[in-house]
């Protein structure tokens, strides 16, 4: 991509507002406008996740995900320290319940040594107990670099530091049409007032998160793979109890099942988390119960990966349902990791909404994928830890995606 032109990106959420950013410090002659139908940026996924910077533990090594990962540590680390924001290496220990999970702990253990993750160490009871006196496990694998941040925050100063480069945050502007027609873009907006705006761009780059497979579809792009609500249900632990855990605390994942279950997360300002669990939700932007859509709910039931997938994890998703249904089921999942926790520890926190891309035959991606549908790029999928990688991710599609 030369210099000059105009870039639309479509999202306010931390990869697009990554993006934009990245756009203006290589290209300092093209103009980048930011699209965002909500009122305020990290809206949704990016203000509503456990703020853990992930170092890299699971993920295949050679993967997109595994090295925008390592890659994206290094530099978020980097411009949090550059803007005075909070970054705490506070650390995460996987904890081994049995025999089972301390035999899968070894793998992860490869995968975290050939990903390049420093300092991990495995733990005994004993070492356990000394990191975390609170949990319980027959064995451990502790992470010391892995750190918590505050995404919105980080995501904030990234939207200042666009328009201090001259591009533009449009906020509660939807985008309602697009077309590609000669040598650009045409994008049509909304605004707060009803009115309708036209905006021509030479390329534009969808970043939707849970809205990402129909803004591909308004550009005419397949509608495989489709986005798949899941709600993390969080509560907190109350103030007096919050000394049980030091760091972040996580079962070891269990390959079978697509989730990873209730954890125990510090975050930066000292509140202390348990989950999220993962219940289907009835709305794209579904934070709460009673919070239902008939065409979100209709996008997700029509969709045969959906039941591709229900067939497969259905106990599972049973369990999930139970979970989020009753604080003393939830309170007896975190006390698989710390024995302490009792119902009376927990207070509701609120719940986040997870974009799954799922394709149709019931496969879940897994991995970053991004595709171009002629002068449209689309992120089609960027789970976690697109968090962690977002500076990355956003360096690597100005030398890739844009590179013409």
């Amino acid at each position: 991509m030369m210099s000059g032109g105009h870039i639309g990106i479509v999202g306010a959420g931390i990869v697009g507002l990554a993006l934009a950013r990245r756009i203006t410090m290589e290209r300092p002659g093209t103009g980048v406008t930011v699209l965002e139908k909500e009122d305020r940026v990290a809206a949704h996924q990016t203000g509503h996740n456990s703020g853990v910077v992930h170092a890299g533990l699971y993920y295949r090594p050679g993967s997109l995900k595994a090295t925008l990962c390592r890659r994206g540590v290094g530099l978020l680390r980097d411009y949090c320290a550059e803007h005075g924001l909070p970054y705490q290496e506070v650390g995460k220990v996987l904890v081994a319940r049995d025999a089972d999970d301390a035999a899968r702990l070894d793998a992860i253990e490869r995968t975290a040594r050939a990903n390049g993750v420093p300092g991990v160490r495995r733990l005994g009871p004993e070492g356990l107990r000394e990191l975390e006196p609170h949990v319980r496990g027959v064995a451990g694998l502790h992470s010391p670099s892995t750190a918590v941040t505050d995404y919105a925050a980080v995501t904030e100063a990234l939207a200042a530091d666009v328009r201090a480069a001259g591009g533009s945050v449009r906020l509660s502007t939807p985008v309602i049409a697009l077309r590609q027609n000669g040598d650009g873009v045409d994008v049509l907006t909304g605004d707060p007032r009803g009115e309708r705006v036209r905006h021509r761009f030479d390329a534009l780059i969808v970043c939707g998160g849970l809205h990402g497979d129909r803004l591909a579809r308004l550009a005419g792009a397949p509608s495989d793979p489709r986005i798949v609500p899941f709600r993390g249900q969080y509560h907190e632990l109350v103030p007096e109890r919050r000394h049980l855990i030091r760091g972040l605390v996580y079962p070891v994942p269990d390959p079978r099942y697509p989730f990873l279950g209730v954890h125990l997360t510090r975050h930066v300002h000292g509140e202390v988390m348990a989950g999220p669990n993962a219940i289907l939700a009835t709305a794209r932007e579904g934070y709460r119960i009673r919070d239902v859509l008939p065409r979100d709910l209709a996008d997700t039931l029509t969709w045969p990966g959906f039941w591709h997938l229900a067939r497969r994890h259905w106990t599972m998703g049973a369990r999930e349902m139970a979970v989020s249904a009753s604080r003393a089921v939830f309170a007896h999942e975190a006390r698989k990791l710390v024995p302490e926790v009792r119902p009376a520890d927990l207070r509701p926190a609120p719940a986040g909404v997870r974009a799954q891309a799922l394709a149709r035959d019931g496969r879940l991606l897994d991995d970053f994928a991004v595709d171009a549908h002629g002068r449209i790029t689309l992120v089609r999928n960027a789970p976690s830890p697109a968090a962690t990688s977002s500076l990355a991710i956003a360096e690597h599609l100005v030398a890739t995606v844009l590179a013409d």
